[in-house]
């Protein structure tokens, strides 16, 4: 069915208020929201599912009217804690309005990462106490009707809801401009650090099209997959794996690749980083300003700079823009560290059409690199 349709259906809720993280199967609900509302005011993307649920309960205290989450169900996680302690009839019995994208729904093809959440999804949204209605592209508008007449009761006594959307559930023909904060695109940026690089440099790739990126550059550039931690999922948590190498690896130079929407999602994870102060590692943002692997939504607002919030956290800070610069950086980081490093790369949104997805599978991909961290010789 078509975006609009939907949000106009859930106006009859009293839905007055949008948030939350964006997702590529529910592109064309953030694209319309985003045309018709903007990034202020009713419609704000979240950093993270969690605060998108605690912003959904301030609306409603403040006005009585249900707010409108949405998430990937890859998102749930972080989002279980406020739906349990927060919106829950058992606690405050805050009434919301969850949609939220279905990737691995049990018989359509999906990547490894995807699978067993989407296999779990159904009954992890029932274990929450939230009342399930899905909607697929067979939904039609009557079925629709009765979904949101199911609702309102619920949403009444203080119940919450969740529309879980299958591939194609939602359709439109919106689309979304974010800011762009520089020229280059982050696949440039990607080969012109690999190809700088030594075998002593090991990389942790953050989810969606960076680590897409990674692959693909080591096949072109004829070089092994050995060296890379391609993190399909646990969006966020890139610097914490990277971290935890770069610690238990000393003589290793280790960099996490982050994207600007998934260091925001767990930003006190850097401040973390800073006071463990590990000078073999190092962190770099690749900054495009928007969630470009799952649809282009702006990081907030798209004009987020990163490089004023490191330096307060005590990070030695580098910033790039050009391929010469980002080439630079292996030979500046051989210099011994008197800080955590941090680099803030400026980018402009972009990606190949053709750009394909790894051949390995995770568990290959994660048995090379141990066996490379531990000086044995991969096949």
């Amino acid at each position: 069915m078509e975006a609009k349709a939907f949000l106009q259906g859930l106006s009859r809720l009293q839905v007055d208020f949008y948030t939350g993280v964006p997702d590529s199967l529910l592109k064309s609900l953030g694209d319309t929201l985003f045309e018709k509302f903007g990034l202020s005011g009713r419609h704000v993307v979240a950093a993270n599912e969690g605060g998108a649920i605690g912003l959904a309960a301030g609306h409603y205290i403040a006005t009585g009217h249900p707010a409108m989450v949405y998430l990937q169900n890859s998102g749930l996680g972080n989002a279980v804690n406020p739906v349990v302690s927060l919106l829950s009839e058992r606690v405050y019995g805050i009434p919301c309005v969850l949609v939220v994208g279905w990737r691995g729904e049990p018989g359509t093809k999906d990547e490894p990462q995807h699978l067993f959440q989407g296999e779990i999804t159904p009954e992890t949204l029932k274990l929450l106490g939230l009342t399930v209605f899905t909607i697929d592209a067979g939904t039609e508008d009557e079925a629709f009707t009765a979904m949101v007449d199911a609702a309102a009761p619920k949403l009444a006594a203080g119940q919450s809801v969740a529309f879980l959307v299958a591939k194609g559930g939602l359709t439109g023909n919106a689309a979304v401009t974010a800011a762009q904060p520089g020229t280059l695109i982050r696949e440039d940026a990607l080969q012109a650090l690999l190809s700088a690089c030594d075998d002593n440099n090991y990389f942790v790739a953050t989810t969606g099209k960076t680590s897409r990126e990674v692959y693909e550059l080591r096949e072109k550039l004829q070089q092994k997959h050995d060296h890379d931690f391609l993190t399909v999922g646990s969006m966020g948590h890139a610097g914490m794996i990277a971290l935890g190498i770069a610690k238990a690896k000393p003589d290793a130079t280790v960099w996490c690749l982050d994207g600007d929407g998934a260091a925001l999602m767990h930003m006190g994870a850097l401040a973390v980083e800073a006071q463990q102060n590990c000078h073999n590692l190092i962190h770099v943002v690749l900054n495009n300003g928007a969630h470009e692997s799952v649809g282009g939504m702006p990081v907030a607002g798209g004009t987020l700079q990163f490089a004023p919030v490191m330096q307060a956290l005590g990070y030695a800070v580098t910033t790039c823009e050009t391929q010469a610069e980002i080439a630079a950086l292996p030979g500046v980081f051989r210099q011994p560290a008197v800080a955590p490093r941090f680099v803030e790369i400026l980018l402009r949104q972009g990606s190949r059409a053709d750009l394909g997805r790894p051949t390995i599978s995770p568990r290959d991909n994660l048995t090379a690199l141990m066996r490379s961290l531990n000086g044995e010789e991969n096949a």
